[in-house]
């Protein structure tokens, strides 16, 4: 062996081995005071709770709901609404106009206006016509305005009276009045000859 210059195998022999270190041991936290939970009231026996509601039925459901629609102070009736919209229509010659009184039997109107216009520009005329008339005179606007790309059934969302526009075909195919059949009609108005 020559001096100065180490052998492989006495560098093994003469080097320490690695010291293999510990991780360090983690402190445990402080433990925060538990906040005090507040007392859970026991539960009443079963002879004092009192009784449950009797379920009502749908129909008495559905005229409590109507019943809770009142117009508010300043606001029109549903009865006002349907009339101005019905001569709005009558001046613009909507043809077979008919207000169904559907009050009670269902919960999104009491009364349905229907009424049948002669072609597409017809029955964009009569919808355009009610709702200016309606918004210029009575400062009422609709909620909604379905159907009117292609002007065969529109249908206009007063809240409580819903207005359908039908072109013949559709009114005699979709048939709404025959589901009202047994349903009341109220009185339509006169068309006004001032305009």
């Amino acid at each position: 062996m020559v001096r100065g210059r180490l052998d492989a195998s006495e560098t093994l022999l003469t080097k320490k081995p690695p010291s293999i270190s510990k991780p360090a041991a983690k402190k445990p936290a402080a433990k925060k005071p538990a906040a005090k939970k507040p007392a859970v009231p026991a539960k009443k026996p079963a002879a004092t709770r009192p009784a449950a509601p009797a379920k009502t039925s749908a129909k008495k459901a559905v005229a409590t709901v109507a019943a809770k629609r009142v117009s508010a102070p300043g606001q029109p009736s549903a009865r006002e609404t349907a009339l101005w919209i019905a001569a709005a229509a009558l001046d613009k010659k909507a043809l077979d106009l008919e207000i169904i009184d559907v009050s009670g039997r269902v919960d999104y109107a009491d009364l349905i206006v229907l009424m049948t216009g002669t072609s597409d520009r017809h029955v964009a005329s009569l919808v355009q016509g009610i709702e200016a008339d309606l918004k210029e005179q009575h400062r009422t606007r609709p909620l909604a305005v379905e159907g009117m790309p292609h002007a065969s059934w529109v249908l206009v969302d007063y809240g409580d009276v819903v207005v359908h526009v039908f072109q013949s075909e559709s009114r005699a195919l979709y048939d709404v009045g025959g589901l009202w059949m047994d349903a009341r009609r109220l009185p339509v108005p006169a068309p006004s000859r001032s305009r």
